[in-house]
């Protein structure tokens, strides 16, 4: 088979995984994210009693594996993501109790240089229904760099800020994927069984790609990863198997509208207030990129950045600290100085922090 010499930018590939990264030219890609099958295929889709797909998974799952056949699979595919990463590149690969040591174990044995291995915490997990298991509420994701040598890219300032000014931590609490964002078949029901959250993605890509960097998802699914890529003017490279998926997937990243023009870079911000950062509510959706700020008075505003910061003319940083800079003031409660305009009327910030679901 003759390798693709240019590479497809943008585009979401319909085909087999391994085929279709075969295509590929070698060292081309900045970074990888990949949801790869949780080594259901001898069992099948997953079901409740009454028969509806479930996110989760059942007692009798593990009795239905082939773990040689699954390790061979997961050998080809790393093997490929190795030869298509740059010398600095990075992949993340999340799974569940019954694939993700597995993985791990091989990409160590293909000499990828495992950085993180981060917990995502799911706020509302699928719950057990035979009651005989703890409620399966976190999957695994493993952050790596092609090799120990690599000099992989770390946005810490970026992943500071999202988190008011304090260090990002390798525990996301995160909500499954719900409401409008799920995506839905003819009849009504979820189109993809583990759709993953835009917020999930948002995160992945604002911490170790930058604009323009080339995304590759083996494994596209709905296509959260390439929709995300877009908002944040990252180049994306789906591959999916399903006609469906890419149907959908087509149509999911043709509504996306990039966040460059909010001309905003990711700096360092200082002080830290409730537990809820603001930039949950960024990479959420809920206040998006290149939001106009105002105070109350209507006399200075800021816009907000992919990373959570917010800039004010020459000032950027938190919510916190740019609103105490305009004041000229010691310190500020960003979360009442800075208004968003909603429904035609300027609501302060804290609302977003009122209408939160609690932990």
């Amino acid at each position: 088979m003759e390798s693709v010499h240019e590479l497809p930018l943008d585009q979401i590939l319909l085909g087999d995984s391994v085929r279709m990264m075969r295509m590929l030219p070698s060292g081309s890609i900045d970074c990888i994210f990949a949801d790869p099958p949780y080594n259901l295929q001898l069992r099948g889709e997953l079901r409740r009693p009454d028969d509806s797909l479930v996110d989760g998974v059942d007692d009798d799952w593990d009795k239905f594996t082939d773990f040689a056949a699954y390790d061979a699979f997961t050998r080809e595919w790393l093997s490929e993501s190795h030869r298509l990463l740059r010398k600095d590149g990075t992949i993340w690969v999340i799974g569940s109790y019954h694939n993700i040591f597995r993985i791990g174990a091989i990409l160590q044995d293909l000499g990828f240089w495992i950085l993180n291995d981060v917990i995502w915490r799911k706020s509302n997990p699928m719950p057990n229904f035979r009651g005989r298991r703890f409620t399966n509420a976190h999957e695994t994701m493993i952050w790596a760099a092609k090799s120990q040598s690599s000099r992989y890219r770390f946005n810490y300032q970026a992943m500071k800020s999202l988190n008011d000014d304090q260090q990002m931590r390798s525990d996301w609490l995160i909500p499954l994927c719900t409401g409008a964002e799920r995506l839905k078949n003819e009849h009504g029901l979820k189109l993809h069984p583990t759709q993953k959250p835009e917020a999930l993605l948002y995160r992945i890509l604002l911490a170790s790609t930058i604009q323009d960097d080339v995304i590759l998802d083996p494994f596209l699914g709905s296509g959260t990863s390439a929709a995300v890529a877009r908002k944040l003017s990252r180049h994306y490279i789906g591959i999916e198997r399903h006609p469906a998926y890419v149907e959908a997937a087509l149509g999911r990243v043709r509504r996306v509208r990039p966040v460059s023009e909010a001309g905003m870079s990711s700096t360092p911000s200082k002080r830290d207030a409730p537990r809820i950062a603001f930039g949950t509510f960024v990479e959420s959706g809920a206040l998006p990129p290149g939001t106009v700020l105002t105070d109350r008075m209507k006399r200075v505003q800021a816009v907000v950045g992919v990373d959570g910061s917010i800039k004010s003319g020459t000032i950027q940083g938190s919510i916190h600290k740019v609103g105490a800079e305009v004041q000229n003031a010691p310190s500020c409660n960003g979360w009442t100085f800075w208004h968003f305009e909603r429904d035609g009327k300027w609501v302060p910030l804290d609302v977003l922090r009122n209408e939160a679901p609690s932990a």
